[in-house]
């Protein structure tokens, strides 16, 4: 918890220089996502504010830019949170006619063991990238390589999680490609 003080005291200089460096690109991913230019501005002034509750905290973040981008895209999902319509729906809603799983649904079965077999590497990419939700750049930024190179990175690391599954579960596919079928398999 921040005390009023931290927001009256002076932002480091570490702080201020990298805000100032990422303050446009950070204000144009918000206008990209954002129809509102002023919601996009009154969205990367609450994004600077969570910024100065770090204080002298921030200048030991390792990839400011990275964190900075997180912070802004924390912001923008609160925001979008916050604004969800919701339906309220009737107690006499019927369930659902089919509350058979699809097959792929049931994967989760078989994804742990197949996950462990995996490389560190790629156990890495797929966990930040497909199981965590972060962007590919995220992974680039942690890595220290090109987002081109993450983007190959995450791809071959689908691909050899998908060769897994086939031999490990027996996962097999329909005419149109989607997961019919499988053996589930617990971990060795």
């Amino acid at each position: 918890m921040h005390t009023r003080s931290t927001l009256n005291s002076p932002a480091p200089a570490c702080l201020l220089a990298a805000w100032s460096t990422h303050e446009a690109e950070l204000r144009g991913y918000l206008r990209h996502r954002l129809n509102d230019p002023q919601d996009a501005e009154d969205l990367l002034h609450d994004a600077f504010l969570k910024v100065l509750q770090q204080g002298r905290r921030f200048c030991a973040v390792a990839n400011p830019r990275a964190w900075l981008f997180q912070v802004t895209r924390n912001t923008l999902t609160d925001r979008f949170r916050a604004h969800r319509t919701h339906l309220t729906l009737p107690d006499d809603l019927p369930a659902s006619a089919s509350a058979t799983p699809a097959p792929v649904d049931d994967l989760h079965q078989c994804l742990p063991r197949v996950l462990a077999e995996l490389s560190e590497t790629d156990r890495f990419a797929l966990t930040l990238c497909d199981i965590e939700g972060q962007s590919q750049q995220v992974l680039a930024d942690r890595l220290g390589i090109s987002l081109p190179g993450a983007k190959s990175r995450v791809q071959r690391a689908r691909a050899r999680l998908q060769q897994r599954l086939v031999e490990a579960c027996q996962v097999r596919f329909d005419e149109e490609g989607r997961v019919c079928c499988f053996t589930p398999r617990g971990p060795e």
